[in-house]
């Protein structure tokens, strides 16, 4: 990924209201307490933790949500995932998969995976170079739509790509719809920054995402589909390694993981 001067925000997504539309946000994945230095020696769960809320460090993220629940076995799930996500796979064909399926191209295959708690359904790489979701391809942005490109279109076709009708954001997701990605002909967009960022787990490991349903994750950053407002030449991406956000040039390519659901 080329990288001008960028911009850092401490990711902030989890202060903000869900719209009434989605189901919830997911948690942190952060299930250990720490101290001033270290990582707490018991469980969150514990007793004698020191996260507790009489504790010396009260009131942590580790003791509270979907990611404690999970670790006190007191969470229900509709599918599958570590700590407190909840995810499901699903096939080409649209189709609802079990656990262990395996990606590949025929139609009841993986090729997308839902987050139950957010609702929305996620493209899933591939690790072929030749395909259209290969995890290698990088695409610069660009929108051709003035009403939400902040009145600057980006660049056309600058990334690496193949399989496909262009190296731009635009053109991936008419080629990602034209391909009827998991029974969806229309509808496949860019995400915004608040939707890339549920899918990070902010718990220190890299690439900070759910390996397990969303294989072939590069751990360098993943346009959004969001504008930076001070600055119209460039948008918000996130990458996985650590998981943070920031802002960089529409010149430069990036990866890209395509989302389908009502926005937010």
């Amino acid at each position: 990924m080329i990288r001008l001067p960028r911009i850092f925000l401490l990711p902030l997504l989890f202060a903000i209201v869900m719209p009434a539309h989605a189901a919830g946000l997911p948690d942190t994945g952060q299930d250990t307490c720490y101290n001033d230095t270290t990582a707490d020696g018991v469980a969150a769960s514990n007793p004698a933790s020191i996260a507790r809320d009489a504790g010396t460090h009260p009131r942590q993220d580790c003791r509270y949500g979907r990611d404690a629940a999970a670790a006190a076995g007191q969470l229900t799930k509709t599918g599958a995932g570590a700590k407190g996500f909840d995810y499901i796979k699903i096939a080409n064909n649209g189709d609802t998969l079990g656990a262990s399926a395996t990606l590949g191209t025929n139609s009841t295959d993986w090729a997308c995976t839902k987050d139950n708690i957010t609702r929305l359904t996620w493209e899933v790489k591939t690790a072929t170079n030749t395909d259209l979701r290969y995890s290698g391809h990088t695409y610069t942005w660009y929108s051709s739509d003035f009403s939400t490109n902040g009145y600057n279109a980006g660049t056309a076709s600058g990334g690496t790509c193949s399989g496909g009708t262009g190296c731009d954001t635009e053109k991936f997701v008419a080629d990602v719809n034209a391909a009827v990605l998991c029974g969806f002909s229309s509808g496949w967009r860019m995400p915004t920054r608040r939707e890339l960022l549920t899918l990070v787990v902010f718990d220190g490991s890299s690439p900070a995402i759910a390996s397990t349903y969303f294989i072939n994750t590069n751990p360098l950053g993943f346009w959004s589909g969001s504008p930076y407002v001070p600055n119209e030449t460039l948008a918000w991406y996130v990458d996985f390694d650590v998981g943070f956000t920031g802002a960089v040039s529409k010149l430069g390519g990036s990866y890209v993981r395509l989302v389908h659901g009502e926005p937010f």
